[in-house]
């Protein structure tokens, strides 16, 4: 029986690949990786399409079943393997973890657009809009009110699919040079420590740039 197959994009600039990809690493869940590159024209384009006629990644293949959203895909794994307990085992807190993924999914436009994803970028604040500054204050709402109701040191206590969802934004946190909360920055340093949050950033940064400013999708 084939096993699953995962297809992402670049690690530097890709953070949704990031999102199902560590959900899949941190939970021990095996899995192939196949990297079609961003941003280089429309060969690589038409190979995503012939996994995904939606013709972005990432893609998640598990035999003759193909999932293409990041959300998705995680749902898809908590089904699959609901041992890793990507939700919350609570239905409350499972609510909870749904809903801060969905706003997560679907909201924050200022910020990614303004601080797009790129590992390679140098460390430093940029000027940014009200809205990107309404929604940092907002993600640090989330994770300060997660990370009070169930202690740490992830949002729903063990990792699960609403710290892979949020992952992205921990990098853009750190290469914009966010000021946080101490409890959000103790939040960012337990996700930094996971060897798959690690093995990310080390991929990432083992890339050749590919472009040097971008708007995330």
């Amino acid at each position: 029986m084939a096993g699953l197959k995962l297809v992402i994009g670049n690690k530097n600039y890709s953070s949704w690949s990031m999102r199902p990809w560590l959900a899949l690493r941190a939970s021990n869940i095996p899995f192939e990786e196949t990297f079609i590159p961003l941003y280089t024209g429309a060969a690589d384009k038409q190979r995503i399409l012939a996994v995904s006629p939606a013709g972005k990644v990432p893609i998640l293949v598990d035999g003759d079943i193909t999932v293409w959203d990041s959300l998705a895909i995680i749902e898809y794994l908590a089904e699959k393997f609901p041992d890793k307990k990507l939700w919350p085992e609570d239905r409350a807190a499972r609510a909870r973890a749904r809903a801060i993924s969905a706003e997560m999914h679907s909201g924050f436009a200022a910020l990614r657009n303004e601080c797009g994803m790129n590992l390679h970028r140098p460390v430093g604040p940029v000027p940014l809009s009200q809205e990107a500054r309404d929604n940092i204050a907002r993600v640090q709402e989330i994770w300060t009110d997660c990370l009070a109701r169930h202690g740490g040191p992830f949002l729903f206590g063990a990792f699960g699919g609403a710290d892979a969802m949020y992952a992205p934004v921990v990098h853009r946190f750190r290469t914009y040079a966010i000021e946080v909360a101490p409890a959000v920055r103790r939040y960012m340093e337990a996700m930094q420590a996971l060897p798959a949050f690690q093995q990310w950033t080390r991929d990432g940064l083992a890339e050749t740039i590919v472009i040097e400013k971008f708007e995330t999708v």
